[in-house]
This record gives C-alpha cells, sequence and structure tokens, in this order.
C-alpha cells in the first residue's frame, strides 16, 4: 500500500483547524441536545459498580491495612488504659488530637469501622456476579472453535489419510482422558480445562469474607481477664473474682463460660549449671477444675502454651512468683493476720517485693486501733554478699526483709490503691532501740518482735502463685478454617492455568484430511505450547501423517524411495507472534 500527500493551503488549513477547534470546545451549543441527568437510580448504580469493583476493593484493603497501624502502635483503651493515661499526660499537645480522630480506639472508631462494612460490600458485591458466571460456565459447555485457528498463540496442523469423523472422535476420547471437558461442535471438538483456577479464586475471596467475619465476630464478643491464685486458692468464672477484665462491645455476662477451679500446686525447674543457668525448664500448673455449678472434678495440667480449654474458654498459663506466709499477732498474741502475700518478681531470678496490709483488727500494746503495712523484699535463693538479689530462682535458700509501718493506711479514703504499694504519707515506721527504723531478714520459721510490746510478725514459709489469662473468643475455628482455605485458593489462582483447546479435522480439496490443533490460555504460559505438544504426539500417532502431494509426485519418480513419509507435528507460532 502506496500513501499519497497532497498540497493544502494555509487558508485551507486555517479553516481546518477552526473546525477541529470548535469540535473539541467544551463550550455549550445550542443546538446540542440536552442530555439527561443520571438521577439518583443511575447515581446509586455507578457507585455500586465503582464499589464493587476490584481496584476498590484492593483500595479499601489498603486502607484497612494502614488504618490498624496506628492501632499497633498508639496505646489503645482496650487493651492498657495505664499507658494510654501515661500517654496523656506526656503529649499534652497530640492526645486531644487523637481523641478527635478516635486514635485510642482505632477498632471501634466510626472511619475504621466504615471502612471494614465497605470491603465487606465491596467482596461480596464482587464475588456474586462471579460466582453466578462461573455456575453458568459449569452448566454450558466450552466455546467452539475460531474461524481461523492460525490466528492463536500455539497452533499445528498435518495432513492424514485416517477420516475426519475418526479423527475427531479420537480427539475427543483423547481430551476427555486428560479432563479436559470436551464436546463435538460441528467439524471441530472443543475442549477446556483449568477450572479449578476460578474455584481457587472465589474461594480465596469467599474466604477472605469469612476471615473477616470472624475477626469482627471475635473482637465484638470477646472477654479477656487476668487472675493470680495463690497454691491452694480457687477461682469461679464471673467478672467479681478477676483482677483485671475487659470484653467487646457486644459481650455480656451472661456469655460467660461457667467452670471453676482451683491451683492445686505449681511447679517450677530450672537450669541449675553451665551458661543457661536459671532458664526455666518446667512451668506447670495442676488444676482441679469443674464445668458448671455441679459439674464433676476433673484434674488437669496447665502449661505454657497448652492451656486448659473448656467451652469457648482457654485458660493460660501467663506469670508465676513467690507468696510468703505472714503471720501477724498483736500486743495480747492474738493473731490477727494470716495470709500468703503474692509478691511481684523484679527479674529472672524471681527477687520480688510487696506489701501486706493489715486493715482490721489489730490493737497496739495500748489498745488502740491501727493498721499495720508491711514492707516485703524476698529472694528465693540468698548468697551471702548479694543481698539485694536472689542468685537463683528456686527456693533454695530463702530470706525475707520485712519493714513495718504502723497508722493510717488510706484504703478508707475512697482513692484507689495498689496492693502491691504502700502509701507511706500517713504512717509512720517502727524504730529499734538505737532509733533506727525497724527492718529485718527473716528466714521460714523465724519471728520480727515489734517494739514495745506492739506484738510480732511470722514468716511461717512460702506458697506459689500463677497467673492465669482467661480468654473467651468466639470464631476462632471459622478463621483458621478461612486462613487456610484462603491459602489453598490462592495457590490454585496462582499456579492452575485455564487453557482451551480445539481440533479441527476436514477434508482438503484433494480428499485428504487435514488436521488442525490450536490452544489458547488465559495468561501468558509455556504449559499451553508445550501441552498442545504433547496432545498433537499421541493424536499424530493415532491418525498418522499423509504424504504431500508434492512428496507424492517425487515418489512417483523415484520407485526406489521408502513409501511413507512423516511430516513435522511441531507446534507452529500464530500470525505475527514469537515462535514457541
Amino acid at each position: 500500500m502506496s500513501k499519497t500527500t497532497t498540497g493544502t493551503t494555509p487558508e485551507r488549513v486555517d479553516d481546518d483547524l477552526g473546525a477541529a477547534g470548535s469540535q473539541l470546545s467544551t463550550a455549550p451549543r445550542e443546538d446540542l441536545p440536552n442530555l439527561p441527568s443520571l438521577g439518583v437510580i443511575g447515581w446509586a448504580r455507578w457507585f455500586w459498580r465503582q464499589l464493587t469493583s476490584m481496584r476498590v476493593a484492593l483500595l479499601l484493603l489498603l486502607l484497612l491495612s494502614l488504618g490498624a497501624i496506628p492501632g499497633s502502635l498508639i496505646p489503645q483503651t482496650g487493651i492498657d488504659e495505664t499507658k494510654v493515661a501515661d500517654f496523656r499526660k506526656a503529649h499534652a499537645f497530640l492526645a486531644p488530637v487523637y481523641d478527635r480522630l478516635g486514635l485510642f480506639h482505632v477498632y471501634s472508631s466510626v472511619w475504621f469501622s466504615a471502612i471494614y462494612i465497605l470491603l465487606f460490600v465491596s467482596l461480596i458485591g464482587c464475588i456474586i456476579p462471579r460466582t453466578w458466571q462461573f455456575i453458568g460456565q459449569l452448566r454450558g459447555r466450552p466455546p467452539g472453535a475460531p474461524k481461523r485457528l492460525t490466528r492463536l498463540p500455539a497452533y499445528t496442523t498435518w495432513r492424514t489419510g485416517t477420516e475426519p469423523e475418526q479423527v475427531r472422535e479420537t480427539a475427543l476420547a483423547l481430551l476427555s482422558k486428560r479432563r479436559f471437558r470436551a464436546h463435538l461442535d460441528g467439524d471441530a471438538v472443543a475442549a477446556e480445562k483449568g477450572y479449578l483456577r476460578e474455584v481457587g479464586n472465589l474461594a480465596f475471596h469467599i474466604a477472605l469474607i469469612v476471615l473477616l467475619t470472624a475477626f469482627a465476630w471475635g473482637q465484638l464478643f470477646k472477654s479477656e481477664g487476668n487472675k493470680l491464685v495463690v497454691e491452694g486458692g480457687g477461682f469461679s468464672n464471673t467478672t467479681t473474682q478477676y483482677d483485671d477484665f475487659k470484653s467487646g462491645n457486644l459481650f455480656t455476662t451472661d456469655d460467660l463460660v461457667p467452670f471453676s477451679f482451683t491451683l492445686d500446686k505449681f511447679t517450677g525447674t530450672y537450669e541449675k549449671s553451665g551458661p543457661n543457668r536459671g532458664t526455666p525448664r518446667t512451668y506447670q500448673a495442676s488444676l482441679t477444675y469443674r464445668e458448671g455449678a455441679y459439674g464433676r472434678a476433673r484434674t488437669d495440667l496447665v502449661k505454657v502454651n497448652e492451656p486448659l480449654e473448656i467451652g469457648d474458654a482457654r485458660v493460660y498459663l501467663t506469670a508465676h512468683g513467690y507468696a510468703p506466709l505472714i503471720t501477724v499477732r498483736d500486743g495480747k498474741g492474738n493473731v490477727v493476720y494470716r495470709d500468703a502475700v503474692p509478691l511481684l518478681p523484679l527479674d529472672s531470678n524471681v527477687t520480688s517485693t510487696g506489701v501486706a496490709k493489715v486493715l482490721d483488727g489489730y490493737k497496739n500494746a495500748q489498745g488502740v486501733r491501727e493498721q499495720l503495712g508491711i514492707s516485703a523484699f524476698f529472694l528465693p535463693t540468698y548468697t551471702k554478699g548479694s543481698e539485694t538479689a536472689s542468685t537463683f530462682p528456686a527456693l533454695n535458700n530463702p530470706v525475707l526483709n520485712l519493714t513495718p509501718f504502723h497508722g493510717d493506711l488510706g484504703v478508707d479514703s475512697g482513692i484507689p490503691q495498689s496492693v502491691y504499694q504502700l502509701d507511706k504519707s500517713h504512717v509512720k515506721a517502727y524504730k529499734d532501740a538505737k532509733g533506727a527504723q525497724l527492718r529485718d531478714n527473716l528466714r521460714p520459721g523465724q519471728t520480727m518482735k515489734l517494739p514495745n510490746g506492739a506484738g510480732s510478725i511470722t514468716y511461717e514459709g512460702t506458697k506459689e502463685w500463677a497467673n492465669f489469662q482467661v480468654v473467651q473468643q468466639g470464631g476462632t475455628k471459622w478463621a483458621l478454617g478461612g486462613a487456610l482455605t484462603a491459602i489453598f485458593g490462592l495457590a490454585g489462582s496462582l499456579f492452575i492455568q485455564r487453557r482451551r483447546v480445539w481440533v479441527r479435522a476436514v477434508k482438503g480439496a484433494d480428499g485428504v484430511t487435514v488436521v488442525e490443533m490450536a490452544g489458547l490460555g488465559r495468561s501468558e504460559s509455556a504449559k499451553v505450547p508445550e501441552e498442545l505438544g504433547d496432545l498433537a504426539g499421541i493424536l499424530y500417532d493415532r491418525a498418522p501423517g499423509a504424504p504431500e502431494p508434492d512428496d507424492q509426485a517425487a515418489e512417483a519418480g523415484s520407485p526406489d524411495q521408502d513409501d511413507t513419509t512423516t511430516p513435522d507435528s511441531q507446534v507452529l507460532p500464530a500470525e505475527g507472534a514469537e515462535t514457541t
């Protein structure tokens, strides 16, 4: 084809540019018809199409991931109120801004909930039409062969003396055996394979919805609480029994799983030598538990990462420490306090500290009611020369350091205070004979005498305590199933390729059957030409090639040549395509 160029006058060019400019102008023209507005239904349909597009779904998923970042970096009110309060004190300017943006409660904020709900709607809107479309494809048959198979990416052809009907029947049986969905369509066989790719794609998206639903359900109906239990002590699963408790927005006390347990014994063993000396080897708590109010008593061992499961509730072992058994007598020798006092560990060797508070029943030598506060510092393994820290976490040589105070502990003021700390603003320290503050190191069975006949404090022995975290969260099994389904679905959608194969067999002008085979994949892959070549090789063996017309003439002039000729049956590239 040749190109022809004709001359144009400047006036003609200006006229053409003016006409083009008038066509490109956005200014309204009186002769243009008034286009109807979309209206409410039109805009709703446009918004729905945008929301259910895959582009918007991916954008919402990205926004959801970005929205979770401040929930991980900024203290959350539902997780740790103390850290939130500390953050407010340390950042007087940022705290009000974070409050307005809802960054202290990200997962229950309006904007995060909006993203979450829109992502749900978008995914459902994407999945439902694709599911119906895929069901329609399964109920239908593979599409018929294109008119020109040579235009497909993978193509091969040969001539054979086998009848076309026999070739098509052989091709149909071969493709069906290779798990293609195949059927006869006129003069060709149409086959398709790889439907599991779409199944995996749909399974991945449905599993994603299941995951999001399970996550939302678990957060809304979740409860989590901690309870410190001393050996011999018990726990009943009610909100008043917890040391701290938090729950989801839709959780009620009626949702608590009814059970109770008693800590029979805590056992901890440690490495005794080597570079890992003091490293825990065994942490386990022996429990006796009951399900319901009148359940049969059962025993079980709770270990680290091996919780006790009762219905939807899981009881985890999270911490351990020591609780010295302290007995306090007043000036008349009456026992006014006897309890195991849990102490908080300070280091890996369980050096511990805490407070014993005697609130009622104590009278000094003069008969005056007072309150006692006893600061306790405990070393499980005392070594001379190391008075400020234990040298081993086990109870090898326990020593309890006590410092008593008397007066008003401030517990009646209405201001909450920690059971592990002592308010010394309204108490006085006991003095020894030399006028120094009274304190003493006691071993199990030893007693500290208070001055002026005010009473005594005895260190009876040591019990161990364990801290349990009770978590009740529904939807965990659904989340696990959704995660596994999503993994397998994604693998199927990535590694399974959907492809189509057509085999056409017709009589040529010379009466010899011409066989054409072509393949087409949904995506670029070397598997389609390779698979087509393999199928063509098998079909060629069952419908061998016939000599070309030029070869027949040559054979007629050369009687010494062999009677049969095997033409190439390799996969040829399509027109304008690269060779595969």
